[in-house]
């Protein structure tokens, strides 16, 4: 896949099928959006993302959203789809003033010979979030290229959108929000080294620090898979910052994996939230603690035959 940061270097030679939008999370309608543009790779036309660094919310509003989908977990989940070109967009206050009659003209039909337009219906694009649907249908008369309207997708009698999923995560219901993503919601991240207290109690774990504009589930205790390597293991894995153990309020996330035994320090993992468990306790003893551990190992392992 071709990743294009710099608006000075694009030009594509074939004609294309492309796809405009944030596409935070890249849930079940974004999927179904991408499916159209991947078709149409049978008539010979490349398929494209057009998305936006940072995104039009990031950019302009004053609380920062946290992100479902990092830039790099953005560009391995549009390459497993098939994509062949992404472009993110340089968003700035400058570029984010480009108007609707330009961004048609000289992005999508000079640079990129866009000849199929897939859109959502509540799509927006350029100066003040003028481009919609509406105008692409009424510039592809002039440009002939054509354009589809994506409709919604329900889940629950709800409509499946970013902010549904992010509303999904925050309340711990990460199940619903892996219904609307099509799959596991997921954290990525380094192994990094700690105390290894796990290892004295007979609990070891992988730890991961995630990054701070991930969104993350409520602290607590999930049932995860864990990818290692290209393996998947089952897991539990705990989002908080033990209080048991110490003061910090730094927030962690260990995972222990069912019949792992290696030493994985500096390597990527990817944590796939399953199911919530319970919420983060502060035990009175490690004792205490290791009960509770080992009573959610068992809860974990009778929810992963469920899964």
């Amino acid at each position: 896949m071709q990743i294009i940061t710099n608006m000075n270097r694009l030009q594509l030679n074939d004609n294309s099928a492309v796809a405009i939008g944030k596409f935070d999370g890249i849930h079940l309608g974004h999927q179904k959006l991408l499916s159209e543009i991947v078709a149409k790779k049978k008539e010979g036309m490349k398929a494209v993302v057009f998305t936006f660094n940072p995104s039009p919310s990031v950019l302009f509003s004053k609380i920062k959203e946290k992100e479902l989908t990092s830039i790099e977990e953005k560009r391995e989940i549009f390459e497993k789809l098939g994509i062949d070109v992404l472009i993110e967009f340089p968003l700035t206050y400058e570029t984010a003033a480009t108007p609707k009659e330009v961004f048609v003209e000289e992005f999508l039909v000079k640079k990129l010979r866009a000849k199929f337009i897939a859109a959502g219906t509540d799509l927006s694009f350029a100066k003040n979030g003028e481009g919609n649907s509406a105008y692409l249908i009424e510039k592809s008369k002039e440009f002939y290229f054509d354009v589809k309207i994506i409709d919604k997708i329900m889940f629950q009698n709800e409509v499946i959108s970013s902010t549904a999923v992010r509303q999904a995560i925050l309340a711990g219901d990460v199940k619903k929000a892996s219904n609307m993503l099509g799959s596991p919601y997921k954290v990525q991240g380094i192994v990094e080294k700690g105390r290894q207290l796990g290892r004295t109690i007979g609990f070891p774990t992988v730890n991961l620090l995630p990054k701070e504009e991930k969104l993350l589930p409520p602290n607590g205790v999930y049932k995860t898979e864990v990818l290692v390597d290209g393996k998947r293991y089952e897991a539990i894995t705990n989002v908080g910052c033990k209080p048991t153990v110490t003061e910090s309020k730094q927030i962690l996330i260990e995972s222990y994996l069912y019949d792992f035994e290696e030493v994985i320090y500096g390597e990527k993992i990817e944590v796939c939230f399953q199911n919530f468990m319970r919420k983060e306790k502060k035990f009175d003893s490690l004792l205490g603690l290791k009960e509770q551990l080992q009573k959610d190992l068992e809860l974990g392992r009778k929810i992963g035959s469920e899964v």
